[in-house]
């Protein structure tokens, strides 16, 4: 395995409740983009693996009129300033900005890269110059689930694997490779698959860094 894609929201970030609207959903404030514990360690683990890492995440915000593209890129900067200063780094970002009610007439559309559709996965194994059946997809909703099954990845889903969500996935190409509680699990699951060692690892430090 070479690359590992990672969904935004949910995987990274945390979800936040909008009171106002009875949904939860991305952030759409600056106070509301916070960081879920041990992202930055679950990255820099992947990165010590020498596995390329990219975000491929739908992000309708803009188009639904709940934020500026300017609230998206301070979103992006606070993340990567996060995970940096816990030693590890994203290769690459892809966000497909679209969906089929936005508000936004621009960005009202059926696309290829809205999730479940494999587009962004697409672009981002050729900006990695990886083959998609080399990545695992990591996300925490079906969407993630269906476009990494499509495009050949191998899937971690993020969460609790309960009855609410199996029977949205009756089609067993549907149901992930793991499950993870969060992405520093995940990573360590990963970890125990490169070596080959069948335990998750308990330090930061991959053993595969260190061969």
């Amino acid at each position: 395995m070479k690359a590992v894609l990672l969904d935004r929201d949910g995987v990274i970030n945390a979800l936040v409740y909008h009171e106002d609207a009875g949904v939860i959903d991305a952030p759409f404030k600056r106070s509301q983009f916070k960081l879920l514990p041990r992202v930055p360690e679950a990255i820099r683990l992947l990165n010590d693996m020498g596995l390329k890492t990219a975000i491929v995440s739908n992000q309708p915000g803009i188009a639904k009129g709940h934020l500026k593209p300017e609230m998206l890129k301070a979103f992006e900067r606070r993340m990567l300033s996060k995970i940096r200063s816990g030693g590890g780094h994203i290769d690459c970002i892809f966000y497909c900005l679209h969906h089929p009610k936005a508000k936004r007439l621009d960005l009202r559309r059926t696309c290829r890269c809205r999730k479940p559709e494999i587009g962004l996965l697409e672009q981002a194994a050729v900006e990695l110059q990886v083959s998609l059946h080399e990545c695992y997809m990591i996300g925490d909703g079906i969407p993630d689930l269906l476009a990494g099954a499509r495009a050949g990845c191998r899937t971690i889903f993020i969460g609790r694997w309960k009855c609410e969500i199996c029977q949205f996935t009756e089609d067993p190409h549907v149901r992930p490779t793991l499950v993870a509680k969060d992405l520093w699990e995940a990573a360590q699951l990963i970890c125990s698959e490169v070596t080959g060692t069948g335990q998750v690892a308990s330090s930061p430090n991959c053993p595969v860094a260190q061969a």
